[in-house]
């Protein structure tokens, strides 16, 4: 199988680029919670051309403030976007003889003042790999994720950041959790549900990202990219930029968010204030799980010791320090779900039942996660 090509392919129809600002806001809320969160670590960013990738930027103008001990970005065969935040000659002539660009890797280890302006940054970046050419090189695998090279420099690496091909989050993140790896990545927040992705929110060996809550997130994409969906735009600067809702960070990093305990109100309280659920089925049981329904996050109930059904936007607010996780309930998870959950979720075959779905009235809910208050 040709590894590189395909993933070319496929991360071609994948590729928007996170947004500096982006990347800025989240990196910061752990350097707050620990000073030193990147201190001594090696950062590889395996799905980014240093060409483009404002992941690639953000690291090295920040390379010293972070303290890291070496970042390494590795881009892919076949990469659509070309030249303008670090170019090198034998790489780059201008775009149109970057129309086929081959993958390449590109490592730095210090960043000084080179170019002797007075100041440390991405121009001192810039300075340094055009002028050190064992920075960089090409990658004879293709610069797939996958791939022997880039398996190896996943090996060398503490912290892996970027914005991988949403289309092959699964597989990404099985290959990171596979190796042990400390991770900060962009994903969808379907990809909650995936059931390679959900035990390891479930165990608290993953969750989500402080800075991204609600909402979307603005892209930039190719120029062969249509520009269809409402909210995309061509910018001043000449790019296409899309909007992209739900959108999360997923991440192993420990941040101050995930430590806060939601304040709630009981469950008297808030039938008698909570102006929210009026017209809502709240605190009803579920017909096939021994679990109440709790529409939004708010809707909590301070004083209820069983199992309730959450919305799985609850993530952005958990505590595992309040809440247990205990399962999810959509599309088919029942198939794969362990069977001493469902017998601790009183779970009873419906009618209606459609795969892992909670019923209520008769009617599937949106998708549920499970959850318990530690006492």
């Amino acid at each position: 199988m040709n590894l590189g090509l395909t993933a070319a392919k496929t991360a071609k129809k994948d590729e928007f680029y996170t947004q500096y600002v982006d990347i800025q806001k989240e990196v910061e809320a752990y350097l707050e919670y620990d000073h030193d969160t990147f201190r001594d670590k090696t950062v590889y960013c395996n799905c980014d051309d240093p060409f483009e990738s404002n992941f690639f930027k953000y690291f090295a103008a920040n390379f010293n403030r972070l303290g890291l001990r070496k970042l390494i970005s590795t881009s892919y065969d076949g990469s659509s976007i070309a030249g303008g935040q670090v170019t090198f000659d034998e790489y780059t002539a201008g775009n149109e003889e970057r129309e086929k660009p081959k993958a390449i890797c590109v490592e730095i280890e210090e960043v000084t003042d080179f170019d002797g302006d007075g100041a440390v940054g991405i121009e001192d970046v810039k300075f340094f790999l055009e002028n050190n050419p064992h920075s960089h090189r090409p990658l004879e695998g293709g610069g797939d994720f996958r791939s022997e090279e880039c398996i190896e420099l996943l090996a060398e690496a503490d912290i892996i950041v970027t914005n991988p091909p949403f289309s092959l989050f699964r597989e990404y993140l099985d290959l990171l959790m596979e190796h042990g790896k400390q991770i900060l990545v962009i994903g969808n927040m379907n990809a909650i549900k995936y059931k390679a992705v959900f035990p390891h929110i479930q165990s608290n060996r993953l969750w989500l990202g402080p800075s991204i809550s609600s909402g979307d997130r603005e892209f930039q994409v190719p120029q062969s990219y249509p520009l269809n969906a409402a909210g995309s735009r061509v910018g001043d600067d000449g790019n296409k930029y899309i909007r992209v809702k739900g959108v999360r960070w997923f991440t192993n990093l420990d941040h101050g968010r995930r430590h806060e305990p939601l304040n709630l109100m009981s469950k008297a309280d808030n039938l008698k204030f909570n102006k929210k659920l009026e017209g809502k089925l709240a605190y009803e049981k579920y017909e096939n799980y021994d679990a109440i329904e709790v529409p939004f996050t708010a809707a909590i109930p301070a004083d209820y010791d069983g199992i309730m059904g959450v919305p799985i936007s609850f993530l952005d607010k958990y505590s595992p320090d309040q809440f247990e996780i205990i399962w999810q309930a959509s599309g088919n998870t029942r198939a794969s779900t362990p069977q001493d959950i469902l017998i601790r979720m009183g779970y009873s075959r419906h009618k209606d039942d459609r795969g892992g779905c909670s019923i209520l009235g008769g009617k599937r809910t949106y998708d549920r996660i499970f959850i318990k208050a530690r006492r």
